[in-house]
């Protein structure tokens, strides 16, 4: 029998197939014998990591797609003092040891970086890098749906999502939007943080035997959103008994101007557009959107020990990293290099695109301000020089061990929540961690005082997942190492992690900037 512990009494469940519907309310406390034996709701050890994790969560519920991962970042990263660098203006004479700067690219990935204060030509750099997207629904190219006296909208899977999660939740849009401005377009971000959209499950009750045994979700024609009734009439209660058929023939007799874009999309949503962003409906040229849950973040279990939130894979890394830089950039006297952060768009559809880890731009942000610092010259030997005292640290979060279904983790590596960052390793390298890198990274854990890093590694009849490390590793040359934090529900709409670990990053992170070359420099080459 497995035995639940409550605030007012102790129940009694015999273990049964349901396993996987136990909930997780405590983390590996003891029996109560009454409520006088609780803990307090907030212990100690936990209530001084709130602070932290709670910024965290309003980094999250700031961004919902990676073009406002990007701004909320580099809002950040301006109110400290960061300079915004200009792509298309050489970077010679503008950079200089003690600076501090970041760059975007499609608004979508952003690179920043602060230069050591000692940086001689062919120092290294110390890199985290993350990615800013997340698996979603995107509006496809011609939004305009509907059926069954419905308005929907028609929308794309993005990545590889947990879709029946998506079900009965209550859906915002955001992204970004070309607006026409008189002879120029300008990129607005738009974020409608509202329930206008929702995509309903069947009822039980319609549903076969069969269908409700495995849910199973048909991606074309079971995830289409509500947005609204299909005409503003049947709101109010004009033209009653009116077929589908009949609106469609009046729709056919108006006279719209045809532009090959704006005929396709759904008027409501232009028009909500348009209320968001203060312009007409005829302005807007085009736009990239997604969905999102619109609940909040919020901190849960009974320690207060969880972070139950949406796209915490891998926003959690980004908003880190960017923390990290930033308390680090108060510290550049003593320091010899380049720390530096990226964060990828694409990195949940492979990387392959202009702005993803496969992209140039790893390569060549490198090289460009390797350059810049030694006066424009683009010196071969010294550019080797800096890729070999490199290192990249590739965070992306990692398979916490699930109580209801531990059997899916490998015995020996099952890293658990609030238990320190994972090194995570595979051998037929769908991760860039090695021997020597595993090394670096546990010894700047222990030469910092930190929680020992978990390890995982993935069982030999379950399939690996990739991220950006192997990527970046073989296009550079830089070594690398994969790591992230534990959570669970990964790919789900709402994603669970321990709070302690935003601590538990931010600290390692931080330990990386600054003792990094020491470390380095002590293991024989």
């Amino acid at each position: 029998r497995v035995i639940f512990s409550f605030p007012y009494r102790t129940r009694h469940y015999r273990h049964s197939t349901m396993k996987s519907l136990f909930p997780i309310s405590l983390m590996a406390l003891p029996v109560a014998r009454g409520l006088a034996s609780m803990p307090p709701l907030i212990t100690c050890t936990t209530e001084q990591h709130l602070p932290l994790a709670k910024k965290a969560m309003t980094f999250i519920d700031d961004s919902p797609d990676p073009f406002h991962v990007v701004q909320t970042s580099a809002d950040m990263l301006s109110a400290a003092g960061f300079q915004e660098l200009d792509e298309t203006v050489p970077y010679t004479g503008k950079l200089v040891p003690g600076g501090k700067y970041y760059f975007t690219r499609n608004k979508s990935t952003l690179v920043a970086f602060c230069v050591g204060e000692k940086y001689e030509p062919g120092n290294g750099f110390k890199v985290i890098g993350g990615h800013t997207d997340s698996p979603n629904l995107k509006v496809k190219p011609r939004s305009k749906r509907s059926s069954s006296g419905c308005t929907q909208i028609a929308v794309e899977c993005y990545g590889g999502g947990l879709w029946h999660t998506w079900f009965d939740r209550d859906l915002g849009i955001s992204g970004r939007v070309l607006v026409r401005n008189v002879d120029k377009i300008e990129q607005k971000l738009v974020k409608i943080d509202r329930p206008i959209l929702r995509i309903p499950n069947l009822a039980i009750h319609l549903q076969t035997a069969d269908e409700r045994t495995a849910f199973t979700v048909n991606k074309e024609d079971h995830l289409s959103p509500i947005l609204a009734m299909a005409a503003e009439k049947a709101l109010s209660g004009e033209g009653e008994g009116e077929s589908d058929e009949g609106d469609e023939k009046e729709n056919k007799k108006e006279k719209k101007p045809k532009d090959g874009w704006t005929e396709f999309q759904e008027p409501l949503l232009l028009q909500l557009l348009a209320e968001e962003l203060k312009c007409e409906i005829a302005d807007i040229a085009d736009f990239e959107l997604n969905l999102f849950d619109i609940q909040k973040a919020s901190i849960g279990g009974v320690h207060s020990e969880f972070i139950h939130s949406a796209r915490l894979d891998n926003l959690a890394s980004c908003f880190l990293a960017v923390q990290a830089l930033m308390e680090h950039s108060q510290e550049l006297a003593d320091d010899e290099d380049i720390s530096l952060i990226a964060l990828f768009d694409h990195e949940e559809v492979g990387s392959s695109s202009a702005v993803g880890a496969g992209s140039p731009i790893m390569g060549e942000a490198v090289e460009q301000i390797a350059s810049a610092l030694n006066s424009g010259e683009g010196n071969a030997d010294l550019y080797q020089s800096c890729l070999r005292r490199s290192f990249v640290l590739s965070v992306d979060q990692a398979h916490a061990v699930h109580p209801n279904y531990a059997s899916k983790h490998e015995k020996g590596h099952q890293p658990k929540m609030n238990g320190g960052m994972v090194i995570k390793r595979n051998s037929n390298q769908r991760y860039a961690t090695n021997g020597i890198t595993g090394f670096l990274v546990r010894e700047l854990a222990k030469k910092a005082g930190l929680p020992p890093v978990q390890e995982f590694v993935v069982r030999n009849d379950c399939a690996c997942g990739s991220t950006i490390g192997p990527i970046i590793s073989a296009a550079t040359g830089i070594r690398a190492i994969d790591m992230g934090c534990p959570q669970l529900s990964m790919h789900s709409i709402r994603e669970t992690m321990g709070a302690c670990d935003m601590t538990n990053g931010l600290n390692l992170f931080k330990a990386y900037f600054k003792l990094f070359r020491e470390v380095d420099d002590s293991v024989q080459q």
